[in-house]
């Protein structure tokens, strides 16, 4: 049985990567990007019922799931946020959407930031679930923040050091991030996290995400520097109580330091929104993209 049933799947070539996506439904174009260590098939709760209304898009990011995998560049400037956003414009002007809105969890959510800065006549509106702006975080390091976010500071030392580490067990790793703290497995449907590991086991994508740390961590961080003023689309910021993000930062407060039109709130579940509180999210993203349409 499908994830995505009504869904069709697609691989589309941009200048950097190849992309694997699954897209379905009717309407305005809204483009959903996932968090580590997951695919696209964490959307597999909410995809389905946005459906009803908008043409969703669910990609893999480049490094994850069944998109491509390059080797990281000296600089790790091929999986800088600035590429892998690329590729999800090129991705969405493929499908023929010039204009569409972005919703992004954990690094997907940091993908859709750099779209919104280095492509905001494309992106209508910015959904960001549970995240700080990377250099916010960066700039906050604390003995907290290093414990919670540990995983931030392992996977960006020297390969390949963290690369062979998780190799030696990658199912015990992942499965571990996915069950950490309040969340554990009961809240993911078994299909999808048989998908998560089938994809993360390849030494490839394992290669890849800290690639992506590491570029948050060196490149990332020289873009986000050089960025002056702020995003001007509307922003709705969702963050979870029972995850680091809602225990050490003031998630609303950051993203006004970043963009003008900012709303949010938080919500009672652990950091894998879309998969522990589906309905909430739903809710959540009917009510923001109905305002703004209202409004528009």
């Amino acid at each position: 049985m499908s994830l995505f049933p009504g869904f069709i799947k697609k691989r589309i070539k941009t200048s950097g990567a190849t992309i694997n996506l699954v897209i379905g439904g009717e309407g305005p174009p809204l483009l959903m990007l996932h968090g580590y260590p997951q695919t696209h098939a964490m959307w597999h709760k909410v995809a389905p019922e946005l459906a009803r209304d908008y043409t969703v898009v669910c990609a893999d990011l480049r490094g994850y799931g069944d998109s491509s995998k390059p080797k990281g560049l000296p600089g790790h400037a091929n999986y800088s946020k600035r590429a892998v956003a690329l590729d999800m414009v090129e991705v969405m002007e493929d499908l023929g959407f010039l204009k569409y809105h972005v919703v992004g969890h954990d690094r997907g959510g940091r993908v859709a930031h750099r779209m919104a800065r280095d492509h905001g006549k494309r992106v209508m509106t910015l959904t960001v679930l549970d995240i700080s702006p990377t250099l916010k975080v960066f700039q906050n390091v604390s003995k907290p923040l290093a414990t919670a976010f540990y995983h931030w500071f392992f996977l960006i030392q020297k390969a390949p050091l963290p690369e062979r580490l998780i190799q030696a067990n990658a199912a015990f790793y992942l499965l571990g991030r996915l069950g950490r703290g309040p969340t554990r497995l009961k809240h993911f449907d078994k299909r999808a996290v048989a998908e998560y590991l089938r994809c993360f086991k390849d030494p490839r994508a394992i290669h890849a995400s800290c690639e992506d740390y590491r570029a948050a961590a060196t490149i990332d961080l020289v873009h986000d520097k050089k960025t002056r003023g702020k995003i001007t689309m509307p922003v709705l910021a969702l963050w979870a109580r029972h995850s680091p993000v809602g225990a050490l930062f003031d998630c609303l407060a950051d993203w006004r330091e970043v963009a003008t039109d900012v709303r949010g709130r938080e919500i009672n579940c652990g950091h894998f929104i879309p998969e522990e509180a589906p309905r909430i999210l739903l809710a959540e993203l009917r009510r923001f993209l109905k305002e703004v349409q209202r409004l528009s």
